[in-house]
């Protein structure tokens, strides 16, 4: 990290490098090398950015260094190194007219809209046709003598195809669409079969009682548990975890696909899995009846929640249920429909699920006395037809069976990151910052306007906050800006701790055939008890903080691209219900416009001039207290508050929705 006297003697130079992040509207900022404060960003104005494009690494000449009253500003003067060498997009032909004109064919319609020149094709791939999504290999960048051109490398789908939208983004964001083949070769060929040199020095849980608890459609079953009441009244929880690592060896063809994935990306109508179908949904899926290996982490937790004991072990099951989250539900919550039928089904694990029920609300109760941040917000499940075009958003609320599974595999995570650190062995760590100084010092602010106490960033005023403000009309705004407040969770060789959860230790071993950094713990847990030399330790030592990063960052590619494609998804299934009214939250208030949320989770933009407040006047914003205040009715608009809206307008491709409010009589 840079130094804060180092960056300011930086800063007060005449040069910077970095890299540079572009508006749509032609400005931006370059972020200096090795800073993480984005206050210290250098401000590109639209005729000084060289014709650099958004993520290109340049060199800037700063020329109004940083002060007190505004940030650093300069010019771009070179570009290192390009960001966009291949890109995704749309084909348009040009009309013969253009074509005389310009000497261009055609042009790509880009799925980035912070790249704002044209590009420009000079001769289309053969069969490519109009409004085909292309991949396309940059050739000419712009300057103010040459225009932005490009070569058509292949074309990923027609007009009209069902899913070519979603592919498009995929494509875009760079998600992986095929794994090589010596990749699949090397999955084919392992056997169906365990062998009897695969069991050796493994823990045998076959006759324990253990059951998956998954979603309806989900086929990575990749975490089984086992839950059952000891006669000392603790509990006995076995968290029982696919071994990925016994088919996917370090530096293998699997091993190099799963690193440069990093991750599985879930979007709408599919799964880009980080492993070949034959390991994640067959053989390192705990599927019911089948023998399979694992890593276990079987604990002994008292009625306090805290764990006296506990065994980290390679081993394997035998599943005895596959079971849903609706059915498990249906199992504890009596009088709803389908209870009887459940317990009776699943008889073999009756006891064990009211067990697990009890273990559940001792460890919520144990993580909300120390201070663990929760965000119970709902999430949103969008149905398709068969033409891939969205006709339902159904809210998806966490019920117990939902909330209890999250709870296990935290305690399995925690105990494994403790395991580690009590061995002071090199190992990978999810950790999480303390919230950002500047937007909670702003919530602070928000919050005591809006009448409520929030004294400081200890876990205990976060939460007594968040249940203060629980059932009011400024709930959704409220916490809105308290999730914007929090800095994001990385991987980290550094075990730094994790502010959300309130935990000490916490390490990701649960999920090997989604994430990476699952599979390298599972590797330092089979390799350390026989290796734990001092160059073993150095040679992860230095390994991992490499894997911690592209990790972390492949991470942030998947959640950008599952955002595009569900707020392109809902922006579409709001194109069929424009002029329809609803009524929202305004979550936020900037001085363009407010943001209104809906209960269905979709959110929608009312500018300025579509606010009605009952009379013609004037708005004015106040940026102090984010609000606006009619200046003749004195009607004001602020985060919290219920709004009648009528949807004005949808932008599939932008992911964007119009509202407009409307007067209530």
């Amino acid at each position: 990290m840079v130094q804060l006297s180092e960056l300011a003697s930086a800063l007060n130079q005449t040069e910077s490098k970095g890299i540079f992040s572009k508006h749509p509207k032609g400005f931006g900022f370059v972020h200096p090398d090795g800073e993480t404060d984005k206050s210290n960003d250098i401000y590109i104005g639209k005729n000084d950015t060289k014709f650099a494009m958004d993520g290109d690494h340049v060199t800037v000449k700063v020329i109004h260094p940083k002060s007190d009253k505004r940030g650093a500003s300069g010019q771009i003067t070179k570009i290192n190194e390009r960001a966009v060498v291949e890109t995704v997009g749309t084909y348009r032909a040009l009309s013969n007219r253009q074509v005389k004109t310009l000497g261009y064919k055609g042009r790509i319609e880009l799925f980035n809209d912070r790249i704002s020149d044209t590009l420009y094709i000079t001769q289309p791939l053969v069969g490519v046709l109009e409004e085909d999504v292309v991949g396309v290999k940059i050739t000419q960048y712009p300057t103010d003598l040459k225009a932005f051109e490009g070569k058509i490398t292949q074309i990923i789908g027609h007009k009209g195809e069902v899913g070519l939208d979603i592919l498009e983004v995929l494509c875009a964001m760079k998600i992986p669409q095929e794994f090589s083949e010596e990749a699949l070769a090397e999955a084919e060929a392992f056997s169906e079969q365990l062998t009897a040199d695969d069991l050796v020095g493994r823990e045998d849980y076959r006759a324990e009682i253990t059951y998956t608890i998954d979603g309806e459609d989900s086929k990575d079953l990749d975490d089984a548990i086992h839950v059952k009441k000891l006669i000392n009244g603790h509990f006995e929880l076995g968290v029982h975890i696919a071994d990925v690592s016994h088919y996917v060896k370090d530096g293998s063809p699997l091993d190099k696909e799963a690193y440069s994935r990093a991750t599985s990306v879930y979007v709408t109508d599919r799964v880009v899995p980080m492993l070949p179908v034959k390991l994640s949904n067959d053989l390192c899926s705990l599927n019911e009846a089948q023998e399979r290996l694992t890593l276990s982490c079987v604990m002994e937790i008292d009625e306090k929640g805290k764990v006296v004991n506990y065994k980290i072990s390679p081993s394997y099951i035998k599943t005895t249920y596959r079971m849903t989250y609706s059915n498990v539900n249906k199992m504890i919550h009596q009088g709803r429909e389908g209870h009887r039928e459940a317990l009776e089904s699943y008889s073999k694990i009756v006891d064990s699920i009211n067990a697990a029920v009890e273990l559940h609300d001792i460890l919520e109760g144990m993580r909300k006395d120390r201070g663990m941040i929760e965000f119970d917000e709902s999430e949103a499940k969008i149905i398709l037809d068969e033409k891939g075009h969205p006709i339902e958003i159904i809210k998806r609320d966490r019920d117990t069976a939902e909330r209890m599974i999250e709870s296990f595999m935290l305690m399995a995570n925690e105990t494994v990151a403790l395991d580690f650190q009590k061995k002071k062995l090199p190992s990978l760590y999810r950790v999480h910052d303390k919230p950002k100084e500047k937007a909670f010092a702003k919530l602070m602010e928000t919050a005591a306007e809006a009448g409520f106490s929030l004294s400081s960033n200890s876990h205990e005023a976060v939460n007594y906050f968040a249940d203060e403000i629980q059932g009011t009309n400024f709930e959704k705004a409220l916490t809105y800006q308290l999730r914007h407040t929090m800095s994001t969770a990385v991987y980290s060789e550094k075990n730094t701790k994790h502010y959300g959860l309130a935990a000490a230790n916490y390490t990701h071993f649960t999920s090997p055939i989604r994430r990476y950094p699952d599979l390298v713990v599972h590797r330092l847990l089979h390799l350390y008890p026989s290796d734990h030399s001092n160059r073993t330790k150095e040679e992860w030592k230095e390994r991992l903080p490499e894997i911690a990063k592209h990790s972390s960052d492949m991470e942030h590619r998947a959640v950008v691209t599952e955002r595009l494609v569900d707020a392109m998804k809902k922006a579409e299934y709001m194109t069929d219900h424009i002029g329809e009214v609803y009524t929202g939250i305004i979550t936020s208030v900037q001085k363009f416009g407010v943001f209104v949320a809906l209960d269905n989770t979709i959110e929608g933009l009312i500018r300025v001039l579509n606010l009605h407040t009952g009379t013609t006047e004037d708005l004015e914003f106040d940026e102090e207290t984010n609000t606006f205040t009619g200046k003749k009715s004195g009607k004001v608009y602020q985060a919290g508050q219920e709004i009648k809206i009528r949807v004005l307008a949808a932008n599939k491709r932008k992911g964007t929705v119009d509202f407009e409010q409307i007067i209530e009589d």
